[in-house]
């Protein structure tokens, strides 16, 4: 049969693991001790050289001393000084949370992610961050939502910073269509009319010079990968009482995706959460001509305990039954294949792959894939909300 593919972004594996040599941790296990540079060339410092719990961790002059001495672990992810390890204030997930030294106890609050040239927390998803960009000696770090912005950029041990080209292999000064073929996407942002969101054509949204936006969607510059942003708070569609930042499938011609379950359909995406409150939905296959139900066929949520779940449409009238199928630490890259061929859903995760049955009520309806960050919860906030980077992209039905 033939099979017609669209082939949005290609990592090399080979490249992920030479980023980790360049960022000084070599091997499972390695760790890295020195120093960690940052805004204005100034060190990561423990205040006083204290090892009291709370001691700041702040920016200082670099001195060479055992206070700006730090052990970056890949084996448990923990970045440790005079015996105890860098953490986030009570566990904090909200911007501006203050960053100190403590005992090592394992949570989320004292894991860190390398990713280029930034260092995520686990806990909240969020980067070490420069307070106010300020660099006066004493100035205590902080965490803040991923941004790229230079209070952001650190030097690690071993010399280790953000590449020229990041280790995805994509482009991170282009916009995302520089990298991804939207051409076979649309795009709705959480902006706009009540009831009516803004949506990028595809005739927008492809090639290098092509839509982007600073808050929702973007090529983070440490690493290239296409960047959503959905805020709790956010303009949503008629049906929806969640804000989104996603993209919608469509054909090489520019009409709307719709297609019928008889064939072979397949999503797949390599992807990181880095910042979420409740729940956010990352990938999906929705429903299209051929009823009057505006469900989706099927959801894929990702929760801030790393916990993944396919939501499957019990029939088009609605009622989801959830489906436990994988768990990633948050701010950690994992890759999904979401396959419809028939009346069967066949969901690969990390290459697990399980599969269920899609009731014949659903046979009328044609499908589309869908693609970003779907936030699933809501408040007044505008900063908090879900951030998803989506590093490979692939679509293909035969």
């Amino acid at each position: 049969m033939r099979r017609r593919t669209t082939l949005l972004a290609i990592v090399s594996s080979a490249a992920v693991v030479g980023a980790l040599g360049v960022l000084g941790i070599t091997g499972a296990g390695a760790a890295a001790a020195g120093a960690i540079t940052g805004l204005g060339g100034k060190c990561v410092d423990v205040a006083g050289a204290s090892s009291a719990n709370g001691a700041h961790v702040q920016l200082y002059d670099c001195n060479g001393s055992a206070a700006q001495t730090w052990t970056v672990d890949s084996s448990d992810t923990t970045i440790r000084a005079l015996g105890k390890c860098m953490d986030v204030a009570a566990g904090s997930t909200v911007n501006g949370a203050k960053v100190q030294l403590y005992d090592c106890n394992g949570t989320a609050a004292q894991k860190w992610t390398v990713s280029g040239g930034s260092l995520v927390n686990t806990g909240s998803g969020k980067c070490l961050d420069v307070t106010g960009q300020s660099t006066p000696n004493g100035n205590q770090l902080q965490i803040w939502s991923c941004t790229g912005a230079a209070n952001q950029a650190w030097t690690l041990p071993g010399g280790g910073s953000t590449p020229t080209t990041p280790p995805s292999g994509l482009d991170p000064n282009v916009a995302p269509g520089g990298n991804f073929n939207l051409s076979v996407w649309s795009l709705q942002l959480p902006v706009g009319s009540p009831g009516a969101p803004t949506t990028i054509p595809p005739s927008q949204l492809k090639g290098p010079n092509g839509y982007t936006n600073p808050a929702y969607f973007f090529t983070d510059r440490n690493d290239g990968s296409m960047t959503f942003f959905a805020p709790e708070k956010g303009v949503t569609t008629p049906n929806s009482n969640y804000a989104r930042s996603e993209l919608r499938e469509m054909n090489a011609n520019g009409s709307a995706a719709d297609w019928p379950l008889a064939g072979n359909h397949t999503l797949s995406a390599n992807l990181r959460v880095t910042q979420v409150t409740k729940n956010v939905c990352v990938g999906q296959v929705h429903l299209g001509s051929g009823g009057s139900s505006t469900k989706p066929l099927l959801e894929l949520y990702y929760r801030p305990n790393g916990d993944i779940h396919l939501g499957a449409e019990n029939s088009p009238a609605g009622g989801q039954t959830l489906h436990a199928v994988g768990n990633v630490p948050l701010g950690t890259r994992w890759s999904y294949v979401i396959n419809v061929t028939g009346n069967k859903i066949n969901l690969t995760i990390n290459g697990t792959r399980t599969s269920y049955s899609i009731p014949s009520s659903f046979n009328p309806y044609k499908q589309y894939f869908k693609a970003g960050s779907y936030n699933q919860s809501s408040s007044e906030s505008t900063t908090n909300g879900a951030k998803v980077k989506f590093y490979t992209l692939t679509v293909s039905h035969g």
